[in-house]
């Protein structure tokens, strides 16, 4: 079985879709089968995989509300080299429409079960906030990639997404878990940063990568071309970055199977 991860932070502007493209990159470059899920009506992750949202014959829209199969709406980012759920402005109003829906907050977790035996990881991208579209990511997961940027807000806006999977493991999804904590746009000059990752530190120990994304022309650039980091520019350093945090998962991923069998 997969392992599915929603990467979220309600806070906007932290690295999250940049994660969820470059870190799908990377575990394939790790001979890992992934989906890449864009959750977000703005389609970044799907641009970024090299996939016109403009052009969709269907999207995150049409599985979420139109009975579409996961499977009818997958397309292969060729280029990326994982498969994407791709989403465009459609999925808008189908957070509106769930609203009226029978069990609204489970429809991604059911539709993905005919598909996750195919992959390694399953990664979703939500949406910069606390709706029904990330609702069913948190819900649909095993677990939560947290990019975060270290400044002050930034631990504002996770003690918030903490307090949220706190109340998705008592309701819809006790088996939920924070994978783990990403440090991005990494500036060790800065002397905020080192505070900032001190704190992380203190409070939630192994939770927090030991890789962090640095701040990088590369991983800024690469978007504007449809392109993972790896495929713009392999040896840069947001390239190596994600390798690193991917190879980090794997052990990590690793890990946490072994000691539930052995449990």
């Amino acid at each position: 079985m997969s392992q599915i991860l929603a990467i979220t932070n309600q806070k906007g502007g932290v690295g999250k879709t940049t994660t969820a493209v470059n870190l799908a990159a990377s575990l394939v470059a790790t001979r890992r089968k992934v989906l890449l899920i864009d959750l977000d009506p703005q389609g970044n992750a799907t641009m970024g995989s090299g996939v016109d949202k403009h052009d969709l014959e269907r999207s995150m829209y049409d599985v979420l509300v139109a009975n579409c199969s996961a499977a009818q709406a997958r397309v292969q980012g060729l280029e990326a080299g994982y498969d994407v759920l791709p989403a465009n402005g459609d999925l808008t109003a189908a957070e509106v429409e769930l609203m009226s829906v029978a069990q609204r907050e489970q429809r991604l977790r059911q539709a993905l079960k005919v598909l996750s035996a195919e992959y390694d990881y399953i990664l979703i991208d939500c949406p910069p906030s606390l709706n029904m579209l990330t609702l069913n990511a948190l819900v649909a997961a095993d677990g939560v990639l947290i990019p975060m940027q270290c400044e002050y807000y930034a631990l504002e806006g996770l003690s918030a997404l903490l307090q949220t999977i706190t109340s998705i493991q008592s309701g819809p999804n006790p088996a939920l878990q924070v994978t783990g904590i990403i440090r991005t746009m990494y500036d060790p000059r800065n002397s905020l940063t080192g505070d900032v990752s001190d704190q992380l530190n203190q409070h939630f120990g192994d939770k927090l990568f030991t890789s962090v994304i640095p701040r990088n022309v590369r991983l800024a650039e690469a978007p504007s071309y449809g392109l993972p980091v790896i495929k713009y520019d392999k040896q840069s350093k947001g390239a190596l970055a994600y390798l690193a945090l991917a190879g980090e998962l794997n052990r990590r991923v690793k890990s946490d199977s072994s000691q539930k069998v052995s449990a």
